[in-house]
């Protein structure tokens, strides 16, 4: 699958906090933007380096003429954040059609648990929600009011409660009193730093909610993802269906980088399991799954990331 690419210019750029930073961008040549449903991302291009990285778009959808994104200037950025973090109106960069794996599914209600920088792909669902009639609430946790993004368009809004951790105790998030227990035909949404996820999520599962009715995006892979759960350790032999060539990928190496290595052409954007656009499907062997994206039914129906999980047999043949 090829990625759509185009150049796009900053046409506004503003600092919603000291650490985030809000960019509006425009199609170079003028033309409208790809139509996109809340939650999508899409893939940016910075630089000489040509680094790309994943960014949830924010803005309502529908929009076609302007994209909005927000970036955390990470203290740990791997160059990306501190690249975006530099750029002024006028500048340019290419971006890739939007893609995305956290839509709004058919639900009677939804609720929308955002932490920090997280806010950005739920902020999106809860515009198109409020456009559509849609049951939801939005709790949006950060550590202060300083650190908040978009308290302009959040707060005092009906369906939206603001958690800060400098606040007094009963106002922060307790997930016993703001999720509760499952409800019929009622959707959970998550995004955020992985400790907030982690947390959110387990406690929801404490809570009786089923995996059917929790969805997340991350922005980094989590530590259970990126740690094989027992087996598939060590090299194994890569082989491409289509030609029956094999290569052995050794116990530093990932799949993907083994396929780029050898000239095989295959997707991928993230690099860590995370954003789903290197996805094939396996034709033989047993996977060892380390991505934080595919669901159990996409697993077992053979659904597999170059990326970032290995191989459990000798042996693993993927659909390429």
């Amino acid at each position: 699958m090829s990625t759509t690419w185009t150049d796009a210019v900053v046409v506004a750029r503003y600092d919603a906090t000291p650490r985030i930073a809000v960019f509006e961008l425009a199609r170079a040549d003028g033309d409208e933007l790809w139509e996109y449903e809340p939650g999508a991302h899409i893939d940016v291009q910075l630089g000489e380096a040509a680094l790309v990285r994943q960014y949830s778009l924010c803005g309502p959808p529908g929009i076609r003429k302007q994209y909005r994104i927000a970036v955390l200037n990470e203290a740990a950025s791997r160059g990306g954040s501190r690249a975006m973090h530099a750029l002024a109106e006028g500048d340019t960069l290419r971006i890739a059609e939007p893609r995305n794996r956290f839509s709004l599914t058919s639900a009677r209600r939804h609720l929308l648990l955002a932490g920090g920088i997280g806010i950005t792909p739920l902020l999106s669902m809860a515009q198109t929600l409020d456009a559509t009639g849609g049951d939801y609430h939005l709790h949006y946790c950060a550590r202060s009011r300083s650190e908040a993004a978009f308290l302009a368009e959040l707060e005092n809004h009906p369906r939206v409660t603001l958690h800060f951790d400098d606040q007094a105790p009963e106002q922060l998030l307790h997930l016993e009193r703001d999720l509760g227990d499952p409800a019929p035909d009622t959707t959970v949404y998550v995004c955020g730093p992985g400790g907030f996820m982690d947390y959110a999520l387990g406690r929801a599962a404490e809570l009786g909610w089923p995996a059917s009715a929790l969805h997340k995006e991350r922005f980094s892979a989590s530590p259970a993802a990126a740690e094989p759960d027992g087996g598939g350790e060590g090299g194994f032999t890569l082989r491409v269906s289509s030609t029956g060539a094999e290569y052995l990928v050794p116990e530093d190496q990932s799949v993907l980088d083994v396929l780029l290595a050898n000239g095989v052409e295959a997707p991928y954007s993230c690099g860590q399991g995370i954003c789903g656009e290197c996805i094939v499907r396996v034709r033989a062997g047993e996977p060892d799954h380390r991505d934080d994206i595919l669901t159990d039914e996409e697993r077992a129906e053979g659904l597999f990331t170059p990326c970032s999980s290995r191989s459990r047999s000798p042996i693993l043949e993927l659909e390429l």
